[in-house]
């Protein structure tokens, strides 16, 4: 019973504006029957699709963090990395040094959190990215 209520709560938190615009159109259909009043059913659904909807979906919204930056947005979590790069981009360590420096990091890194077998995709991945941006920060 719990799966089946941790999955309703996912869908509650993650689907409100499906779930309330589905009760809108519910809403709106109803009225008109239960007032008797033919113009309930688009005023109901004006309101609650075009009007309120926004409104709530606006103030749900995250709001961003005020001190983060585009730029730091790609930057590696690990501060090694983040140190090793910063190093390779201010020409204090050459090509050579630079990736015997970060395949020792890759090597020491947790076996649980970087698998062997992409380890090596990895860290391509990690030196062709820094490429980029070595050169860019060049030109």
């Amino acid at each position: 019973m719990t799966g089946l209520l941790r999955r309703v709560a996912w869908n509650v938190r993650h689907r409100w504006r499906r779930i309330f615009a589905v009760l809108v159109v519910g809403a709106g259909v109803a009225a008109p029957l239960v007032t008797g009043l033919w113009w309930s059913l688009p005023l109901v659904w004006f309101f609650g699709l075009f009007v309120l909807l926004p409104v709530l979906h606006t103030l749900t919204k995250p709001v961003p963090d005020a001190d983060g930056d585009d730029a730091d947005a790609d930057a590696p979590a690990d501060p090694a990395l983040r140190a090793l790069r910063e190093r390779y981009a201010r020409g204090e360590i050459d090509d050579a040094e630079f990736e015997r420096k970060l395949d020792r990091l890759l090597a020491t890194e947790d076996a649980e959190t970087v698998d062997r077998s992409s380890s090596d995709v990895l860290a391509e991945r990690v030196r062709d990215g820094l490429r980029r941006e070595v050169e860019r920060v060049r030109e």
